[in-house]
C-alpha cells in the first residue's frame, strides 16, 4: 500500500490498483471550495496514475458529507469563496469528468451538496445508518451540485420530486429500494464489500472499462454544467429572500424554520 499526493482534507492510498480516496474534514465532513478543488485535483491526478484503475470514495467520521459549509467556512451561501475566484459547481463539473470508475462508501449522512457528491460515484455501498436528503427547501433555496439532473436520472422523477419538495431524509433501506444504494450491508461490512466491488472492476481490462464508461456517460459533464448554471442562477436570487436567511439561521440554531414566502424587495 502506498500513499498518494498531498491534498487539502483528502487522504489517498493505493493498493492492488484501487485508490481509496478519503474525505477528512471532521465529523460532518462539510466541504468548502478549497476542499472540492483538492478533490477534483485528486481525481484528475488518479486518472493519470497507472497504478490506479478504480477509485473508492469514502470519508472519516460519522457522516459521508454534510454538504457545503455555510456556518463559518470559507464558502459563502452562493458557492463563491470569499476571494470571489470561483464557485463549487465548477468543481462538480470536474468531478463528473473523471475517467475511471468510482465506488462510493456512504457511511452516514449525505445531505444537500453532500447528496450531490454521493452521486458522483458509479456505485454506492451503504448501511441502515446511511441517510440522504436534498434539504434545500429547508434552507429556502434551490437544489445544487447538478442534483436537478442526476437525482431524477438515478431514482426516477417522482422519487426525486418527493426528496426535492420535502427535503426529507431517506434512510438506508428506502435508499436501496429507490436505487440510491446498490448494496445495503451492515455498517462494519461496508468497506470490505466496497473493496470487493472495486476489485471486480480492477481485474477487468482497464482501457475497455474506461471506454465503456465514457460511452455510457457521454455528455454527462456538459449536462452537469447546464444544470449547475441554472441551479446557481436560481440560488442567487433565492438567497436574497427572507426565507433563505431564516433557513440558514434555523439550521445553525438546530430548530424548525418558519418561512414567510415573501419575494425580495425590488431595488
Amino acid at each position: 500500500m502506498t500513499t498518494f499526493g498531498d491534498y487539502i482534507n483528502i487522504n489517498v492510498r493505493i493498493e492492488d490498483y484501487i485508490a481509496t480516496v478519503e474525505m477528512d474534514n471532521g465529523s460532518p465532513n462539510f466541504f468548502d471550495l478549497d476542499m472540492l478543488v483538492s478533490l477534483a485535483d485528486c481525481f484528475e491526478d488518479l486518472d493519470k496514475e497507472d497504478s490506479c484503475r478504480v477509485l473508492m470514495l469514502t470519508s472519516t467520521g460519522k457522516a459521508f458529507s454534510g454538504g457545503a459549509n455555510f456556518q463559518g467556512g470559507s464558502t459563502t451561501p452562493r458557492g463563491l469563496d470569499k476571494s470571489g475566484r470561483g464557485h463549487l459547481y465548477d468543481e462538480a463539473v470536474r468531478l463528473y469528468s473523471n475517467r475511471k470508475p468510482i465506488v462510493g462508501v456512504i457511511n452516514g449522512a449525505a445531505i444537500g451538496g453532500g447528496l450531490g457528491l454521493s452521486l458522483v460515484p458509479d456505485f454506492r455501498v451503504g448501511c441502515a445508518e446511511s441517510r440522504f436528503a436534498a434539504n434545500f427547501t429547508r434552507l429556502g433555496i434551490h437544489p445544487g451540485f447538478g442534483l436537478s439532473y442526476t437525482l431524477p436520472k438515478l431514482i426516477g422523477q417522482q422519487n426525486a420530486n418527493d426528496m426535492f419538495y420535502t427535503g426529507r431524509r431517506v434512510r438506508g433501506e428506502e435508499a436501496k429500494q429507490m436505487g440510491l444504494l446498490d448494496r445495503l450491508v451492515a455498517k462494519e461490512d461496508m468497506l470490505s464489500v466496497a473493496t470487493d466491488m472495486a476489485r471486480e472492476l480492477a481485474i477487468s481490462a482497464p482501457l475497455a472499462v474506461m471506454s465503456i464508461r465514457e460511452t455510457i456517460r457521454a455528455g454527462l459533464p456538459e449536462a452537469i454544467k447546464t444544470a449547475t448554471d441554472r441551479e446557481l442562477a436560481e440560488q442567487n436570487w433565492l438567497f436574497k429572500t427572507e426565507d433563505a436567511k431564516e433557513g440558514v439561521t434555523a439550521m445553525g440554531e438546530r430548530r424548525e424554520p418558519v418561512f414567510s414566502g415573501k419575494l425580495p424587495a425590488a431595488k
